[in-house]
């Protein structure tokens, strides 16, 4: 079962730029659809103009439906039980945030042609200005920002977690 998502949005009180926006989805166990993320994303992004904010950059959108796919894909394949997404637009960026039942840390594999998958983790750091990893009391939760402003370069911050030289088991 999901929730939807416009009975979630709860924007903060603030004047046009200055108010963040949010919204989120959870999912049952074995309910959760990567397409179904980017469109409750889609919707998010498409109410942004409605509270008198500047829209979302069309690059950022793009980079902000990545990062989702990454990352609730990661947890229908990775973690059992339900999952669910936390969107949050402020001065900061676009944060995306994705939890999960699985204790288990992702791990960022450097970039390989020849390796099918395992992949994800890499994208997501690579767009993202920060990505952060906190355990759950029954799982984890993984945050992505993506900056707003156009001069906000990404940054890989792979200090959050390990990266892998060689895994010959992916």
């Amino acid at each position: 079962m999901v929730i939807p998502l416009m009975k979630q949005a709860a924007d903060e009180p603030g004047t046009d730029e200055q108010a963040t926006l949010r919204c989120g989805a959870a999912w049952a166990d074995g309910a959760a659809c990567a397409v179904e993320a980017r469109r409750a994303l889609r919707a998010f992004l498409a109410h942004v103009p409605c509270t008198g904010r500047t829209p979302v950059p069309a690059a950022l959108a793009i980079d902000a439906e990545l990062v989702v796919s990454e990352l609730v894909t990661n947890a229908i394949r990775h973690a059992p039980g339900p999952c669910g997404m936390i969107l949050r637009l402020s001065g900061d960026g676009l944060a995306i945030t994705v939890w999960d039942t699985s204790a288990e840390q992702p791990v960022v594999m450097k970039r390989d042609g020849q390796r099918f998958g395992g992949h994800g983790m890499h994208v997501v750091h690579t767009v993202s200005a920060e990505v952060a990893v906190a355990s759950l009391g029954a799982g984890k939760q993984i945050t992505a920002l993506l900056r707003t402003a156009p001069d906000a370069a990404p940054a890989a911050d792979v200090d959050a977690v390990a990266v892998i030289e060689d895994n010959p088991a992916a």
